[in-house]
């Protein structure tokens, strides 16, 4: 997971993750990373239109962005 992740900072790529939160609540995202510090990553999230930060262990799926995909949010 952790690889996938690098490789889109590295590309300046958008991804969707599922992130499981520390209240339990389990959510999608599309994130544009911003820099990866340890186990956690800083990344804008385009659902809160806000800088946020995540724990990597807490991803439980990523998935990158396609070209179409962009237009849809």
């Amino acid at each position: 997971m952790k690889e996938q992740l690098i490789k889109a900072m590295q590309r300046n790529q958008l991804v969707d993750i599922m992130y499981f939160a520390k209240d339990g609540v389990i959510s999608k995202r599309r994130i544009q990373i911003v820099k990866m510090i340890g186990e956690k990553l800083q990344a804008y999230c385009f659902v809160k239109h806000a800088k946020r930060t995540f724990i990597i262990d807490n991803v439980l799926a990523v998935s990158p962005v396609t070209y179409k995909e962009r237009d849809v949010i």
